[in-house]
Parts: C-alpha cells; structure tokens; sequence
C-alpha cells in the first residue's frame, strides 16, 4: 500500500527514518497521524514510537533538524518533543501499562509495538507505518482499525470496560471522535461507556473541559452532546443541560422540549461561527428556563425571566468546570442576558431609543448577539423563520443606521461624573450618580445628541431642577470616575 505523508512533513519523516537506521531501533509513525492520513485529515502533530530510547532518538533527530528545532526532554515520562517550523514530533519508546483502579496514571514498563498499540484507545489510533529503510511504508493493523475507519466505527482494540476502567477520559474521547469525523461507537464500546460513566468522577475538571472544548467546536456539535446524553455522561458534568431534557403536559398543553431545541441553536450557530465562547453561550443561553417554567391556564406555559437567571447560574458552572472566570464569564453572561432583546424588537415597532439601548448594552458583542439571536429560530413552520429573519434584517439595517448616526456602541457620555463634580462643586454621591444616569438615559432615549454642548446645556438644566448651580465651567477636564 502506498502511502503519501504531507508535504510539510516529508523532509522531517526521512531525518526520523535515517536517523532510527543509524540507531538501529525499529520505529515507527503512529496513531492520529496515520489515522488522517486515511482520512485525507491535516495534521500537525507526528507521533513516533521505537523499540528503544524515544528520548535518545529525539536528541539525534533534533540534531539533524538544526537550530530550529527545539528538543524538550521529559526524563520522569521517557519523553521527548520536537518542534520545529509548526510541526510538534513526539517520541516515545514503545511500553505497556497497567493501571491503579483510583488513579489514571499508569505503570510504565519497556514493550513491544504490540504492547503499545494494545495500549491505545480505539482502533483508528492503533493503526502504525513503519519508517526503517528495510520496511518503509509497512502498514501495521493489527486491531482493524482502517475497517472500522471504512465503517466509520469508534471501538476500543481491548475489553472496553477495561479500557474506561483504567483511564475515563477515554470516555469522552470517543464522544469526540463520534462528533468530529462523524463516526459512530459501537455498540459493545457505547454500552462500556454507559456501565463506567462514574468512572469519570477521578478525571480533572481541568481535562474534561478540553474534551468538551473539542466538541463543541466540532462541524456538528449536538452529536457529541448528544451522546454524552445517551451514555449518562452529561447528567454527571452538566447538569444544568440535562435539565432541560423532557415535555410536561397540563390541560393538554404541552411545552417544547428545550434540550432539543438547544441541540438546533448550537448547530445553526455552528453553521456561522467557530468561536469557542459564542458557542458555549448558544448551549446555556437557556439554562434558566427549568427554574423559570410556569403553567398559567389563560396563557399557558412561561418562561419569564429565564435569561436573567441563567445568566445568575452561569458563574457556578464555570468555577465547577474550571472555566475562565474573567472576561469569557462576562461575555458568555451578557449574551444570555440580552439574548433574548433582539427577538422583543422583532416583534415590536423598532423605535431608536430601544436599538441604542441595545447597542449600549451589547457594546462591542452585539455582532455576536445577532448571529445567537439568529441562530435562536428553530420553527418547524418555513414561513415563521422568514417572517423572523426578515424581522432581524430589519434590526441589523437599524443598528447599523444608528451607530453610524449616534456611535453609541461603546460610548461614553461626554461630560463625565469628575466634570459633574467640578462643575457644581459636588462630593461624590447620589446626586452625581443621578446626574450622570440623566445624561445617558437622555442620550439613549434620543432627547439630546452625543455631542459636549448639547450634553452640557442638558445638565444645567436638570441640575437646576435640584437647585445646583454651575461653579466652573472648565470643560477640559477629561478625567472619569
């Protein structure tokens, strides 16, 4: 069988190939990178085993390679990586291992190629080429992984049970491969994964995260999140998601399911954006409605607020799963607060006061907002999704009119809280803090333009309402507070 390697990596696979004759070490390329290669898949990373010192042949190889390779050695793991123009070359000696049921680190002892592929996690990844001038290009399969390719199947080459049992994580791995590359786990491997699903309780919060960063930026993510379902696993790390599994019926009115409709918006938003936090903003922005669920005789089922309190919820999700608790907290929150403002002003008449109100909020996000918002329209009825996009068309004309008109995303009044103090000779206060919410609200509304003269006039006047009285009138202080 003949084989092609990337362009890039070429050069890099012959030094490796001379270098392990040199050494006379039996070596080999192996797991995702054959792996893509079948699947016509780019790849970056080059993993090497050889029956030998995988550090020793690293350190030869980075010699060859020159100055710009850049050799890391990990002595404790038997280690090595080399970078160099992009590309990430990891070498191990080939090993086997045995487990501790309460750890996922495992005993590492010297082995044979057999013993390291019979390590592996499934099937695709055992798949090896040999790179020694005498075999170069050899295909070694020994578990079927290019048939299970060919039936595009997740399946582990030993007992899956025993492959989850010993490392879990392993778990959501074949989640992510199934929603990646479109595969499906089979069936005895998908059954193995539902007995050990509590398994998943020893693994870091930390690399669960990864696993579901991996997944939800793959092209389809609701597959992933989907399986994680069906397998028990979602229940165990995202609760809140698996809350919004399920109908309830009173009076014979029933309410969408909202884990399927959820499942929709990702996939929409999937279909116009890759960015990771926008996608997590489309999985939870409606977390909050199993809190907020009503049933009213005269209206049916509600849903009031939702937003607000998933929004509140958010923040505890991300300490437990150990996001990001700084700006990508805060992005992710202002999306499911206001998502839901858009849609209001497709129903309603657009006034200007309502489309600055929402640029001021949204600031520099609102962009991201319209394509959440957009992705939000899962009607089974064709007519009511074009009726909502034209409606948002309508929004997205509008937003754009007044920024170019007011620039209000991002503003900043220009008469600021330490001008407000100088002004009337003030201590910071109540009355400052009114003053200046005044002014923004009477440049949102639409009752004085964005403008310092039309502000200043505004505040003298409203000052004067409380009985102040203008004691500087020094507009070159800029400084806020």
């Amino acid at each position: 069988m003949e084989l092609y390697f990337d362009k890039r990596h070429g050069k890099i696979v012959e030094i490796i190939a001379e270098e392990a004759d040199k050494l006379q070490m039996e070596t080999y390329i192996i797991g995702g990178y054959v792996r893509d290669i079948f699947l016509r898949r780019a790849s970056k990373d080059i993993d090497v085993v050889c029956v030998g010192s995988g550090i020793r042949l690293a350190q030869s190889v980075a010699g060859q390679l020159g100055t710009q390779a850049a050799l890391s050695v990990f002595k404790n793991f038997g280690t090595a990586q080399v970078k160099y123009k992009g590309t990430e070359i990891e070498f191990v000696g080939a090993r086997k291992e045995s487990y501790n049921r309460n750890s996922r680190k495992p005993i590492v002892e010297n082995g044979t190629l057999e013993d390291d592929l019979k390590r592996r996690d499934f099937t695709i990844n055992t798949l090896a080429i040999h790179i020694n001038k005498e075999n170069f290009g050899e295909l070694i399969d020994p578990f079927n992984g290019l048939q299970d390719m060919n039936d595009l199947l997740i399946r582990t080459p030993l007992d899956p049970d025993i492959t989850f049992c010993d490392d879990p994580l392993r778990m959501f791995r074949a989640i992510r491969f199934a929603s990646l590359l479109g595969f499906s786990i089979y069936p005895e491997t998908f059954e193995a994964i539902r007995r050990n699903k509590n398994r998943i309780e020893i693994i870091s919060k930390e690399r669960i995260a990864d696993e579901l960063n991996k997944i939800i930026l793959s092209p389809c993510p609701s597959v992933g999140f989907e399986l994680l379902d069906k397998t028990g696993l979602l229940e165990i790390t995202l609760p809140e998601l698996a809350a919004l599994k399920g109908v309830e019926t009173k009076e014979g009115v029933g309410h969408k399911d909202n884990f399927s409709h959820t499942m929709k918006v990702l996939d929409n938003l999937a279909q116009t954006s890759d960015k990771l936090w926008l996608r997590w903003a489309a999985l939870f922005h409606d977390i909050g409605k199993p809190r907020s669920k009503r049933f009213d005789p005269k209206t049916g089922w509600t849903f009031h607020t939702h937003e607000y309190i998933g929004m509140k919820m958010l923040k505890e999700i991300f300490r437990r799963m150990k996001f990001p608790l700084g700006d990508k907290l805060k992005y992710v929150e202002k999306l499911i607060l206001l998502h839901m403002r858009p849609i209001a002003l497709s129903d309603d008449e657009i006034t200007d006061s309502a489309i600055r109100r929402l640029l001021f909020e949204a600031g520099s996000d609102i962009d991201d907002l319209m394509l959440l918002c957009e992705a939000d329209i899962t009607s089974k009825n064709p007519g009511k999704v074009r009726q909502f996009l034209a409606n948002f068309k309508l929004v997205r004309s509008k937003l754009k009119e007044i920024e170019e008109k007011d620039r209000i995303r991002n503003f900043q009044p220009p008469v600021d809280g330490l001008q407000i103090m100088n002004m009337f000779n003030l201590p910071p206060g109540k009355i400052v803090g009114e003053l200046k919410s005044a002014v923004k609200d009477a440049i949102l509304d639409g009752i004085v333009p964005n403008e310092y003269k039309a502000v200043y006039d505004f505040l003298v006047e409203k000052a004067g309402e409380k009985g102040l009285e203008v004691v500087s009138r020094d507009p070159q202080n800029t400084a806020t507070v």
